[in-house]
């Protein structure tokens, strides 16, 4: 080998190093989205006394996104749409989702669309820049017979056509009877995810609710991977009174696995937030429970 080559390949190696460490340097200065949130129905008694006060206090726990659950008379949690946009960009907080039935007063059967008051929802939306609006329940009626469920997610697809004309996705969240309701030998969750358009309808799964319904959540994100772009961060505790056989806890203390299952979805690529409810606190106030799980989530890696 001659002296010119040598030299040649002995500049362009450290050509390379020197890009490689410059391209590192880039690589480690992009901050990694913070896809972690809090639904405020985590701490509804304190939305419901001092919305602003409460908002703050998430806010100064290193909460960045929300997701709401009080949209009545086409308010949020008694401010207009505007005004309440407001308010959360002042706090540096993004109402990323919300939830809002979509129940059977909202669909118009003879002029086959959405009643004016739906139409309202979506937009109101819009204006707080939500990525997601999402019915959090389905009520009996549309789910009593295969074809009346089939009949209600035609109109969820529909409800998704019309979110995407504001740049947003129509979503629906899960509790327990998803799960343990069979209609023509099939379980409603299974038919959801048959039925509903992947691309215009986003299913947030709750990985704590159905634990009530006789459901596994690691088996669930095993069956549907990649299917998931929301998710309800919660764990599980067997309940000590009242219907339900289990009841949310702090993350890590339950039987979910919690960890695990994010983990898990993390690694489907296919997740746009993990939205921590907690509903149950075992002598924690709400706000000390909600700060601990963020925490938790902190030391997770989210």
């Amino acid at each position: 080998m001659n002296s010119s080559r040598r030299t040649f390949i002995k500049t362009s190696a450290i050509a390379i190093a020197a890009t490689a460490l410059v391209n590192k340097s880039v690589f480690a200065s992009v901050k990694k989205p913070d896809l972690v949130g809090i639904q405020l129905y985590s701490i509804r008694e304190d939305m419901k006394k001092d919305p602003l006060g409460s908002l703050k206090q998430i806010a100064g726990m290193g909460y960045k996104n929300i997701e709401h659950a009080n949209y009545v008379d086409h308010k949020f949690y008694g401010y207009p749409a505007a005004e309440f946009r407001k308010i959360i960009d002042g706090l540096g907080l993004k109402m990323v989702s919300g939830h809002t039935v979509m129940g059977v007063e909202h669909w118009d059967s003879a002029k086959q669309d959405f009643t004016d008051a739906w139409k309202k929802t979506v937009e109101d939306a819009a204006i707080l820049g939500q990525s997601f609006v999402i019915s959090p329940w389905m009520d009996e009626s549309l789910r009593k017979t295969y074809d009346a469920l089939n009949e209600c997610l035609d109109i969820f697809n529909k409800s998704g056509e019309l979110c995407k004309k504001s740049g947003m996705k129509f979503g629906y969240h899960n509790h327990d009877f998803e799960f343990s309701q069979i209609l023509n030998d099939e379980k409603v969750f299974d038919i959801i995810m048959r039925k509903i358009d992947p691309n215009l309808v986003a299913l947030q799964l709750d990985i704590g609710n159905l634990y009530n319904g006789g459901a596994n959540a690691a088996d669930v994100m095993k069956k549907y991977p990649n299917r998931f772009e929301t998710i309800h961060v919660k764990d599980e505790i067997p309940a000590t009174e009242g219907e339900e056989k289990y009841v949310s806890c702090i993350l890590g203390k339950g039987i979910v696995n919690a960890k695990e299952v994010i983990d898990m979805a993390t690694k489907s690529g296919s997740v746009k937030s993990y939205i921590i409810e907690q509903e149950s606190y075992q002598n924690m106030t709400p706000m000390e429970s909600v700060k601990e799980d963020l925490a938790i989530m902190r030391k997770w890696g989210y």
